[in-house]
């Protein structure tokens, strides 16, 4: 466009600061005041390009994410338990050192993409984590396999908070809960199919004198380092950045949906960065509690992803090849559970209520999966815990980012969020212990009282919201106005 189209554009997303006409009960704003021109089925046309090519590609790659940090079970009974001699604790030293160094390096992470842009940052940690996968199938010490876990962590650190960071900034707080649902579903249903895929390489066992775990790490590594060359071509920048993408929107089409975000919640602007204030976020004990509740929550998904094929084949006697096809089907169900709870979120402009609804499905799932007697029974309540734990993940993503305000608090709120996550992790990975197989009741009992703990959490948001959104219907204060240029008028959304 023109320059003094440019400046035009420039003037309607500082304007649309001035947009105050909002809902006082649920916190949902109108729409940006200027249409830049476009029509309705332009704009629709923008927001459905922008979903294939966002949330699509970062979906993919968040697949492969999970496929390579959490396909440690499959391998484990492919034959790297017996290789490796993982007795004891070994197995949970190896699933735990990854989420050490994946916790210190991802609160950079949200800086680091803001200042080289996501396509740089994400395309070449992904390529360099699929080298980390390649290299784990060669390995012939457990405490090798534990020190290249370790390095993955690194590389996988920056990915899901700079996902989560990206991914809110180009849409309003109504259209975030379903592309979350959307996003992760992604890579959650396709990632469930690598056990089944686990199952088909593991028949490479004996090829170039490799066992069929090797392989697994192997093919999906190379799998990897060929997605994240993709992604440096498929990802696209911030919308208020000026740097270029590949095929992708125009600067008066990306001006456009700065200032309906603008309009919304008025944070498109992006001070200048200073450490102190960023830091200085970490004083509002909300961003603590989402943080919490995601920790909550991971410990449930990330037991599942590490121990569920144990637990088929140990505690249900399951054969190999049963357990690795049986984890698919309860993603699945999870999948549509996800995208149901994240497009009612968005059309009746809930969020609370939904991880309320995530933690009863799990609450109700634990006992049947560790308690009744038959194994069919006990799979149905499988069924029930994948679907509420991780429908709660993108649950939780949008319930945090409906309810903060500001660039750097929402990049400072996505590295702690995630980093609680990661910690989550490694919980996970330690309550289903060996030593209290076949029946794993500690860890039971651990994901039972983290998913009360989260109906705890919401509870009390909810309470804290209701009395500071009737505080600002009074005029006593403005909610979320810890940066100087705020728009007047937000409110938190239950």
């Amino acid at each position: 466009m023109s320059s003094n189209g440019e400046k035009e554009a420039a003037a309607h997303v500082s304007d649309s600061g001035d947009v105050e006409n909002r809902s006082k009960s649920d916190g949902a704003a109108t729409p940006a005041a200027d249409d830049f021109g476009f029509t309705e089925k332009e704009q629709k046309r923008i927001i459905r390009r922008t979903d294939l090519r966002l949330v699509l590609t970062v979906g993919v790659m968040y697949c492969i994410s999970l496929m390579d940090r959490t396909n440690l079970g499959a391998a484990n009974i492919a034959g790297m338990g017996k290789d490796l001699m993982l007795i004891g604790n070994r197995y949970s030293i190896i699933s735990l050192v990854f989420f050490t160094t994946y916790i210190v390096f991802q609160p950079p992470s949200t800086v680091i993409v803001r200042k080289i842009g996501p396509r740089i940052h994400l395309g070449a940690i992904t390529f360099l984590w699929g080298c980390c996968m390649i290299g784990m199938g060669f390995v012939t010490d457990w405490r090798h396999m534990a020190a290249l876990r370790a390095v993955l962590g690194i590389f996988e650190a920056g990915f899901f908070p700079s996902a989560v960071y990206l991914l809110s900034t180009w849409y309003t707080r109504y259209e975030l809960g379903v592309r979350n649902s959307i996003f992760y579903m992604v890579g959650c249903v396709a990632s469930a199919f690598a056990g089944i895929m686990a199952y088909g390489i593991m028949q490479m066992a004996g090829i170039r004198g490799l066992n069929g775990w090797q392989w697994i790490f192997i093919i999906e590594g190379i799998l990897t380092v060929a997605v994240g060359i993709g992604g440096y071509w498929l990802l696209v920048d911030f919308p208020d950045s000026k740097r270029n993408n590949w095929s992708f929107l125009g600067q008066r089409e990306k001006d456009w949906v700065c200032a309906r975000v603008h309009a919304d919640r008025g944070d498109v602007k992006v001070p200048a960065f200073d450490i102190w204030a960023y830091l200085k976020c970490g004083k509002d004990w909300k961003v603590w509690a989402y943080a919490l509740l995601f920790f909550n929550t991971t410990t449930t998904t990330y037991a599942l992803a590490f121990f569920m094929p144990l637990i088929l084949t140990g505690n249900m006697k399951f054969d190999v090849g049963a357990a690795q096809c049986l984890v698919a089907p309860p993603y699945a169900f999870a999948g549509i559970i996800m995208f149901v709870t994240g497009w009612a979120g968005d059309k009746y402009k809930l969020r609370g209520p939904i991880v309320v609804f995530n933690m009863v499905l799990v609450l109700i799932g634990l006992p049947i999966m560790g308690f009744h007697e038959n194994a069919a029974v006990r799979y149905f309540g499988i069924f029930l815990v994948t679907a509420g734990a991780n429908s709660n993940v993108p649950a939780a993503m949008s319930y945090q980012a409906n309810n903060i305000r500001g660039q750097w608090k929402r990049a400072f709120c996505s590295a702690t969020f995630v980093s609680f996550g990661g910690i989550g992790g490694i919980a996970g990975s330690l309550v289903f212990r060996d030593q209290d197989k076949p029946g794993y009741k500690p860890g039971l009992y651990a994901c039972i009282a983290t998913s009360l703990f989260n109906l705890i959490i919401v509870t009390v948001l909810s309470i804290s919201f209701y009395i500071e959104n009737k505080k600002a219907d009074r005029g006593e204060k403005e909610l979320e106005a810890d940066e100087e240029d705020f728009q007047p008028g937000f409110r938190y959304t239950y």
